[in-house]
Order: structure tokens, then sequence, then C-alpha cells
């Protein structure tokens, strides 16, 4: 139970897709600490009983659902939500999948393939790989977003201008989070909290967690924000430098071929240096891995690249 908290929004009290036209399951004023006990992507589909069978069969019209929405006394479009993300309170259980036609990869890695993840919720320690990789854990929460204007449903799975299923690492106990307001009251919703993901997410899923995240909700005036931003309150790698990175790339004029080329230049890595399996390795640098936009104006080819930190077999 988060004492300093004015409002939980239980694990019940979630929605699959965007729609302005919810009924809100909570109104709250600006100022507010509100505790989100979110399930996780696969809204319990997947457990830690689960096998590769549950990956075929899931459900993908209950598919990352989020916690909400929260109505925001005052707020109306033109103005942005101010959102302090203060902590998180992780399971201990967590998942990672390969999810056909799901993915950067998704053309090579036609079968399903399912990670389980077990790790110490008060340590945090990084969660075990297989016999010998350890995986740094950061907890943040995948989708954080605002109702769009345009009524009717809308998918939850593409980001969008108002936030959603953003997918961005660094959205971590905190950082502070601005998301533009299209519809009076905001509309908030919070879920798809993940335990561990790389910059990329390159697999389609992360370590995916569920917990509990504890938010403050703020409202800035006639902020005309256009697209969400946010700050850190520090380093936001630190938990994966200790030792390096190994770093493969991909050279060319399109962005996403150098992507894929500089992943599976990474996955063809793991497989010859570690005797990973391929999807094994796919959905490994899914959880830790980083891509980077490395240079971007020597016309015609762009570099990307792609970094794994040797602290996970180290």
């Amino acid at each position: 139970m988060c004492n300093a908290c004015s409002y939980t929004i239980h694990n019940y009290q979630h929605h699959f897709g965007w729609d302005n036209s919810l009924v809100p399951v909570e109104t709250v004023s600006p100022g507010s600490t509100i505790e989100f006990r979110c399930v996780d992507s696969s809204a319990g589909q997947l457990t830690a009983d689960s096998t590769v069978k549950d990956v075929e069969t899931l459900d993908f019209g209950k598919i990352n659902p989020v916690n909400g929405p929260i109505y925001v006394e005052g707020a109306e479009p033109g103005d942005a939500l101010k959102i302090t993300i203060d902590s998180f309170k992780p399971s201990g259980f967590g998942w990672t999948a390969n999810i056909p036609g799901f993915g950067l990869l998704a053309d090579q890695f036609t079968d399903p393939a399912l990670t389980l993840w077990k790790y110490d919720p008060n340590t945090m320690e990084p969660a075990l790989f297989g016999k010998h990789g350890r995986v740094p854990l950061k907890p943040f929460a995948g989708t954080i977003g605002n109702a769009p204007a345009e009524p009717g449903l809308h998918s939850i799975v593409p980001p969008r201008n108002v936030g959603g299923n953003l997918d961005i690492r660094d959205l971590s106990a905190g950082t502070t989070l601005y998301l533009p307001v299209e519809v009076a009251g905001a509309m908030l919703s919070v879920g798809d909290t993940h335990a561990a993901q790389g910059d990329g997410e390159v697999c389609g899923t992360a370590i995916e967690s569920p917990m509990d995240a504890v938010m403050t909700i703020d409202l800035v005036k006639n902020a005309q924000l256009k697209m969400p931003r946010f700050t850190t309150s520090g380093s936001v790698t630190r938990h994966l430098d200790a030792k390096g990175y190994e770093v493969t790339t991909g050279v060319g004029p399109d962005l996403m071929t150098g992507a894929r080329d500089a992943v599976m230049g990474m996955v063809d890595l793991l497989c010859r240096s570690h005797s990973l399996s391929a999807v094994d390795a796919y959905m490994l640098v899914s959880t830790c891995g980083d891509l980077r936009v490395s240079e971007i104006v020597d016309a015609p080819n762009w570099i990307v690249s792609f970094y794994f930190p040797r602290c996970v077999f180290e």
C-alpha cells in the first residue's frame, strides 16, 4: 500500500485501446499522487507456468492493457500533464517472447518463443538468463498516455503525440514526463510495465512484468506542447556501463535497414561467442541492448549502431 498516495488504480481498472469517450475510473486534482497497480502486457495470459504454446494462443484483443483513464481537473486542450515518476514496486516475475509477425526482425524469426524470468523484487539484482547471463534491471512503464482528440477506439500499440506506448526505458523513477492534452480532463492511462528493456525493444517485448507504479500528476496550463518530452534526474545507463559494450553496426542509406543489420550482426555475434540459439539471442538483446543512430549527416550513408553490455556475460 502506498501511504503517500491520494488514489489507487487497481489492476482490474484497465482498458484496451484509446477512446476519449471512456468513463474515467477516477477524477483527481493536480498535485495528486497515484498508485497504478499494473498487470503485464499480456493481461495475465502469460504466467510463470506458461509454455511457448501459450504464445501461440495469445488473444491479441487483450494485449497491452492500461490502468485508467484518469480525469485531471482543469486539464484542457493545449495544456500539458506533468507526470513525476516516483517509484516502482516490481513483482519478481517477467517474460520475454518472440511473437510471430511482431518485432524488428519478424521476417527472420517466424516461430514463437518464450523466456520466463524470475528476479528478486527487493534487491533488484540482475535477472538470470540461462546459465551464465545476468541482465541488469531498470523498471519503467512502457505505456503512459493521454486520450487522443480523434473520436472512436484506437489501437494501443503505436505511440502517439499524446504519449501512449512510448517504450522509452528512461521513463523510470526520478524522470519527469510532459504529455500534451487534447481532451478535457486529459484522460491519462498507465501500463505495460517492464523490469528491463534495451533502447529499441527490438524483438517487440522486454522483460514484461506486472508491478505497481507511483506517479504524481500536475498540470501545466497553455503549454502548447506538440510531442512528449521528459527530463531525467541523472545518468540513464549506469546499470549497464560497468564492463563496456560489444557494438555492431549497419551502414547504408536507410535507417531501418541499418537498424536491422546492426541487430542481426549482434545476434550472430552472441550465437558464435556464447553458443546461444538465434531466437534466444534475439530475445536477450531486446531486454538490454541499445540501438543508436551514430551518424546521420554524411550522405548518402548513415550509421546505426547496436550496443550490447558486456556485463551480461562477465
